[in-house]
């Protein structure tokens, strides 16, 4: 019994100001200690049907390559990895893709980095706290239009960094003698 109770100091000491912040308004993870926002990440929460659960949550369990046994239905087989358990009944915290909406089915899906850091620095038993209204994020779909015209400014800045063909034909003309270049235009 002693063992146990100075196994359970020993964790809340090394959890001591660790918590995680979810906000579902704003589709963003934050990794606090002592307050201080470590770092934070995009998420994708609960679709509508799917919301992802408000309230207070505890890491409970941690697994590097989950898979799901529910999702897709109805045998499960999706990957999920880097999974932080939150409730027996499914709510996790995992890796998985970023739609840049929610489009979950219930689970906080981060990015590939932000999934890892929060693997390796948060503890079972860290605060996990999730807040706020999926349905109030405002979906802002980026313009095509704008991507292509960035994105022909970026290729046409990178050949304006090199010098024309012609100038690398005349170079190599130079190494001819003058009578040489003289008979190959004659022949023409």
């Amino acid at each position: 019994m002693r063992l146990l109770i100075i196994f359970l100091i020993f964790l809340a000491t090394l959890n001591a100001g660790k918590t995680i912040e979810v906000n579902l308004s704003k589709q963003k993870i934050y990794a606090k200690e002592n307050s201080n926002i470590l770092f934070s990440g995009s998420i994708s929460s609960g679709k509508s049907g799917h919301r992802t659960p408000r309230g207070n949550f505890r890491v409970i369990d941690k697994e590097k390559f989950h898979i799901s046994n529910k999702y897709p239905e109805p045998n499960g087989g999706a990957k999920m990895p880097y999974m932080l358990r939150l409730t027996n009944s499914g709510l996790a915290i995992h890796q998985g893709y970023l739609p840049g909406y929610p489009a979950s089915h219930g689970c906080i899906r981060v990015s590939k980095k932000t999934a890892k850091k929060l693997f390796y620095w948060a503890n079972r038993g860290v605060k996990v706290k999730i807040y706020g209204d999926a349905s109030s994020f405002k979906y802002v779909k980026k313009s095509k239009k704008r991507y292509k015209k960035k994105h022909l400014k970026k290729h046409y800045a990178k050949k304006k960094r090199y010098k024309p063909k012609r100038k690398h034909y005349a170079k190599s003309r130079q190494a001819i003698s003058d009578y040489e270049v003289i008979e190959i235009y004659d022949s023409w």
